[in-house]
C-alpha cells in the first residue's frame, strides 16, 4: 500500500524504490569493472555529488544515493521531509550525532551527505566516538566527541553557536540519548527541531531499557509529552520544567522523536 506524503507516494516496499537500488547497484559494479580503485574513488564522488544536486529536493532518493539507511533499511526520510522542507533553503547548524560505520575508519559519512544534499546553504556537523575526520569536505565538520559527554557536547554547542537541528542517530544506548538531549536541547536554537532515532532500542535490555522500563529514553521522552500542558496541572505550587516551558511539540513515529523547541506559554 502507498500514501501520499508532502506530495510524494511512499511506501515500504515500493517498487520504484526497489528499482532506483537495483539501477545504482548496477552502476556501482559496471564503474567499479573499468576503472582502478583511486579512479573508481574519485568518480562514485563525482556521479554521487552530480546526483544529489540533480534530485536535491527528494529526500527519499537522496539517501538511496548516498547510501544512508533512513530509507529503505529505515522509513525515516518521508518524516524528515515533512519538517525540513520548509527550511531547506535555510543557512542552518546542523548537527548529526553518530557518522557511522562504527570502529572502521574508511566507512561513514552516507548521511551527512545526504544533509549536505538536500540543505544546500547549511553546515552539517558530524560527531562521532572514533576518528572519522577523514570525511570532512566543504559545509561537512566532523569532531570526534563522546555523546555520553555533556561537558564536551556542551562546548561543541557553544563553540558553533548553537544548532537548528540536531539529530541523534548515536549509540542508541538510553542513558546516553538522554543524556545528549539534556545538554543539546537547552543549546538548540529558537525554533529548533530536535529527533531521536532507532528508539527501538528503549526497549531492549542490552541498551540498557526494557518494556516498561521507567528509565528509557521513550519513557523519558513520554513523560515530556506531559508538559506541553503544565498550564493544566492541578498541582498545589507546581514550578514547570526548563523542558515544560520550552517544548511546543513532540511527535512519535515508528522509531522516531521530533522535539520542536518554542515557548509554551499558551495560558489555560
Amino acid at each position: 500500500m502507498e500514501r501520499e506524503v508532502g506530495g510524494c507516494s511512499v511506501g515500504r516496499r515500493s517498487l520504484s524504490s526497489r528499482l532506483s537500488k537495483e539501477r545504482i547497484a548496477g552502476f556501482k559494479a559496471w564503474a567499479r569493472g573499468i576503472l582502478p580503485p583511486s579512479a573508481h574513488l574519485r568518480f562514485v564522488h563525482a556521479s554521487r555529488a552530480a546526483a544529489g544536486w540533480w534530485y536535491r529536493n527528494d529526500l527519499n532518493r537522496l539517501a538511496l544515493i548516498f547510501g544512508t539507511d533512513k530509507w529503505g533499511g529505515h522509513w525515516y526520510t518521508q518524516h524528515y521531509r515533512r519538517y525540513f522542507w520548509p527550511i531547506r533553503r535555510k543557512r542552518l547548524n546542523i548537527l548529526e550525532i553518530g557518522v557511522g560505520g562504527y570502529e572502521n575508519s574508511a566507512a561513514g559519512a552516507e548521511s551527512l551527505r545526504m544533509w549536505k544534499a538536500f540543505f544546500r546553504n547549511s553546515r552539517i556537523v558530524g560527531i562521532d566516538i572514533f576518528d572519522k575526520t577523514r570525511f570532512a569536505e566543504p559545509r561537512i565538520e566532523i569532531r570526534q566527541c563522546d555523546q555520553a559527554d555533556s561537558e564536551a557536547l556542551a562546548r561543541l554547542s557553544d563553540e558553533y553557536g548553537g544548532f537548528d537541528i540536531v539529530i541523534d542517530d548515536g549509540s542508541h544506548v538510553s542513558d546516553h540519548v538522554v543524556r545528549s538531549f539534556q545538554a543539546l536541547f537547552p543549546r538548540l536554537r529558537p525554533n529548533g527541531i530536535y529527533v531521536v532515532e532507532d528508539t527501538q532500542t528503549s526497549y531492549w535490555a542490552e541498551y540498557g531499557g526494557g518494556m516498561r522500563h521507567t528509565q528509557n529514553s521513550m519513557s523519558f521522552f513520554k513523560a515530556l509529552a506531559d508538559g506541553l500542558n503544565y498550564q493544566e496541572y492541578r498541582l498545589e505550587d507546581y514550578q514547570p520544567t526548563y523542558f515544560d516551558r520550552n517544548i511546543v511539540e513532540i511527535s512519535f513515529f515508528h522509531n522516531l522523536v521530533f522535539i520542536r523547541k518554542g515557548d509554551n506559554n499558551e495560558s489555560s
